[in-house]
């Protein structure tokens, strides 16, 4: 990184204006094809919305001028788009270096050209063996489509990085070495993992969740004792994974999960987060509505306005000054944490 990135990185922390931006979330898709247990984005899919050609391509000017580099494709599921590699034309045309692609796995084996030549990473959604993962999912063999998937693109480009992340919760705690295992077994070159969100209004629940759906996902404080054993039982079995980085966390930030889901129950207080996502990325769905990350308010929409003009008015510079991440209590309870070092490229 040169040093005037490296001094517009540190005056954004400073100052609370964004003058670089290293990372876009963008939202492409509304709709997804698997309907998992805890998430409720497909609930909408008769209201499906995208982002078009039309709607990215006058923030262009704003994408180059805050110097975005890596765009993550998230959704919903970015591979349902119409037209999604018109979209990553548009971000490499804009000076965008990396393209990673969130993606449940269901449409990896059909759109395996595309995604090698369009994209520089995949992360697939891993939420267990075949059996758990397929119940978790509510779609049948998405374990076998998944690693079809993975086959295809591995054929096509060997070298081609596809990593996992699972989401721990109540009908896959204990399948926690079984994911591991799982994740070798496809070929995969990483696998993460991160604690349910049940507290926030991200993924279709505006409202936020009752509280007999919380307890549907949730780990009880049983559970959440039992796993503390499963993740100790884990660190103590795969040191390997741990050491190569096979397995993203260290075994201090795995033991986080149990203290997560105790602290769901009353039980201690939630690990503390470390996070800078409002002064290092921004997220755009697919309604064109941008936020700091996934989970706090709407600072505008791409149709009313230049991305860095809503990154830079009055209303975003003033959240970001007064946002206190160890305090502010949708941080404090943030399974999906980011923190980017001002000299990290």
């Amino acid at each position: 990184m040169g040093a005037a990135e490296l001094a517009k990185r540190q005056l954004t922390l400073t100052t609370h204006r964004i003058y670089a931006l290293p990372l876009v979330v963008l939202m492409p898709h509304s709709a997804c094809n698997c309907r998992c247990v805890m998430c409720d984005i497909w609930m909408a899919n008769r209201n499906k919305r995208e982002l078009s050609r039309e709607d990215l391509a006058p923030h262009l000017p704003s994408i180059r001028r805050l110097g975005a580099k890596h765009v993550v494709l998230s959704g919903g599921e970015a591979l349902m788009h119409s037209n999604l590699w018109t979209l990553c034309d548009l971000l490499r045309e804009a000076g965008v270096a990396r393209i990673t692609l969130l993606s449940t796995g269901l449409l990896l084996e059909r759109r395996a050209a595309e995604v090698a030549r369009w994209c520089d990473e995949v992360t697939v959604s891993l939420d267990g063996s075949r059996e758990v993962h397929d119940r978790v999912r509510n779609i049948p063999n998405a374990y076998d489509r998944l690693a079809a998937g993975v086959r295809a693109l591995k054929a096509l480009a060997p070298d081609f990085r596809i990593t996992a992340r699972s989401v721990i919760q109540q009908q896959n705690y204990t399948d926690l070495p079984n994911i591991i295992e799982a994740a070798k077994a496809l070929g995969l070159d990483q696998v993460s993992f991160l604690g349910v969100d049940v507290s926030s209004s991200a993924f279709n629940r505006p409202e936020g969740w009752p509280p007999e759906r919380v307890a549907a996902v949730a780990l009880t404080s049983a559970d959440a004792m039992r796993f503390g054993q499963i993740v100790e039982e884990t660190i103590a079995r795969y040191p390997d994974e741990f050491a190569s980085g096979f397995v993203a966390e260290n075994p201090n930030r795995l033991r986080r999960l149990p203290r997560y889901f105790m602290a769901l129950n009353g039980e201690g207080d939630f690990p503390e987060n470390t996070c800078n996502a409002p002064w290092v990325s921004t997220v755009i769905e697919a309604d064109g509505t941008v936020r700091p990350c996934f989970f706090h308010r709407s600072l505008g929409n791409i149709r009313d306005r230049p991305l860095d003009e809503i990154l830079n008015g009055r209303e975003a510079m003033a959240f970001r000054r007064g946002l206190d991440v160890r305090r502010d209590p949708i941080c404090q309870k943030c399974v999906c944490t980011l923190y980017m070092s001002p000299r990290a490229q």
